[in-house]
Order: structure tokens, then sequence, then C-alpha cells
């Protein structure tokens, strides 16, 4: 059975046997749930974010807390799942939308991690919700081990951010990846923070270097297939030659690249009509700029 095939049963099984723990919400309240992805291994969302936290017999691995208000929530949830205490909460890098909230974790003792290139960022810019890292790890790699489970936590170097991390839980070769690749989206707004190739570059690393069958992304769907990262890497590669093309043609002025430049393969994405446009700037930016 292909890799493929394995994932849609797997897809398959989870929807009928696991069920998902939510919160329903009213209004504009936030919605939360958490869908079990497999054996111990849970991925908590909330609106459109999404961590993901990992249940040993020594203790409880969560990463990215979010905001405050998620952080109880997951908190909450968590101990529907477990009374094993949370040990470790692992930043993915160093945006505010995926980490703040951690002092309802730090409170009952976790130790924190992340990676080295984040620190400078949060002491040029603190804010009071964020929780400093106990443990920082500098170059490609470092592995937290905990309870008979191995996370690996992988830097491909700077892309989104100066500091993002692949993770890798090793034995179920399954990958947590944020902000990279959002199943059936073009990119978010503007890009913020992104640099276009060097996230191509990563993409094309990760998917070359580490082995997984399923993927966890930090928005959107709780699963995705391995092809995810492909098939994401297509469409900046296709977006990025787009825009490199119409700059060579003579096209100048980000507003006529927009109007000048289409993608209609991905029309069907979510995004495409309000962000494709943002997404096209960006891209003008990187060949008017070098940025």
């Amino acid at each position: 059975m292909t890799k493929r095939l394995l994932w849609l049963a797997l897809a398959v099984a989870l929807t009928a046997s696991l069920p998902t723990v939510a919160a329903a919400a009213t209004g504009d309240a936030p919605t939360f749930d958490t869908t079990k992805v497999a054996e111990g291994v849970y991925t908590f969302r909330w609106n459109q974010h999404r961590n993901m936290f990992v249940v040993t017999e020594a203790g409880v691995i969560v990463t990215d807390p979010l905001n405050p208000p998620a952080a109880r929530a997951l908190a909450d949830e968590i101990r529907k799942v477990t009374d094993q205490p949370v040990r470790y909460v692992v930043y993915s890098h160093q945006h505010w939308d995926h980490t703040l909230g951690g002092a309802v974790f730090k409170e009952a003792g976790a130790k924190f991690i992340s990676h080295e290139r984040c620190l400078p960022h949060w002491e040029r810019r603190p804010h009071p919700d964020l929780v400093l890292p106990d443990l920082t790890f500098n170059g490609p790699g470092y592995d937290l081990e905990l309870g008979g489970r191995t996370l690996e936590l992988r830097y491909f170097g700077p892309n989104h951010g100066d500091c993002l991390i692949a993770m890798r839980l090793a034995d179920e070769r399954i990958l947590f990846l944020v902000d990279f690749a959002s199943p059936g989206a073009v990119g978010f707004r503007i890009l913020p923070d992104y640099d276009p190739v060097e996230l191509i570059r990563s993409l094309r690393e990760i998917e070359e270097r580490l082995d997984f069958d399923l993927v966890i992304p930090g928005h959107l769907a709780p699963t995705a297939p391995p092809d995810l990262l492909a098939t994401e890497r297509g469409y900046y590669e296709a977006l990025m030659k787009a825009v490199g093309e119409a700059w060579e043609a003579g096209v100048r002025e980000p507003e006529e690249m927009v109007r000048q430049v289409r993608l209609p393969e991905y029309e069907s994405w979510k995004g495409y009509a309000d962000w494709l446009p943002l997404n096209i700037e960006r891209a003008w930016a990187y060949y008017h700029m070098g940025w």
C-alpha cells in the first residue's frame, strides 16, 4: 500500500473512530476543539490556529500556547485526556500569535524550549504574556525525549521569521509544521515576515531530510497527507515564477503586477480572491528590493 493510500485509510479511521472533544461557541466567541491524531498525539485548535500535544508515561509535551485564553482551554482539554503534568512547552518560532499564554503551564512547573535565534526578537520586543524559554538550542537540531517518546526539533534557517523549527515525532513519523503550509490555502495576506525564496528552499529541504507519513499544520485542517509540503512549495514556486516573468517583461508597478498575474490552477484555494493580490505584492517586493 502506498503512503498516500495509508494516509487516506488513516484519515477515514480517525474520522470514524476518534471523536473530537469540542467546545461549542455562539456569536463571536472563539471556538476550540481537540482531535486525537494517533495514540497519545493530539492537535488542539483555537479558531484557525493549531498546536500539538503529546502524552507520555512521564508527562506531556505541549507546543505553542497561542494566547492566554487558548492556553487555559488547552490545559482543560489536556486534563480530559490525562492526569500527567505538562513537562515541556516548545515554541515553534517567535511570533506572538503562537507563543503567548504559556504562564498557565509555567506556573505548573513546565520548562520552555525554543531555538536560540528567537531570543533577540523577544528581547527587542518583550510581551507581558510571553514566557521566555528555560532552554534554547543552537544549530540544526535538538531531540527532546520524554517517557519513551522523542520529539525532534529541526531548524532549517530563516524562512518565516528567523527561528522557526519543524517538529517530528520520530517513531510515529508525524510532522508538526507551523505557518509553512496551510492545506488548500494561498499564503496569508501580505506574507508577513516570510522570505518566499527561503521558504521554498526550506520546504524542499524538509521534504528531503525528514521522513513523515502525516502532517499536523499550524492552521486549518487537523491533519494533511505528506505531499502537503510539495503542494505548498508548488504554489510558492508558481507565484515567484509568474511575478518574475512579469518583472522581466518590464512590469514595474505593483498595481499593474496584480492586474496581470493570475494563477488559475489555485482559484479553488482559500483566500485566492482576497489574498493572492497581497501575495503578488510581496513577491514584487522581492524583485524590486531584494527583500
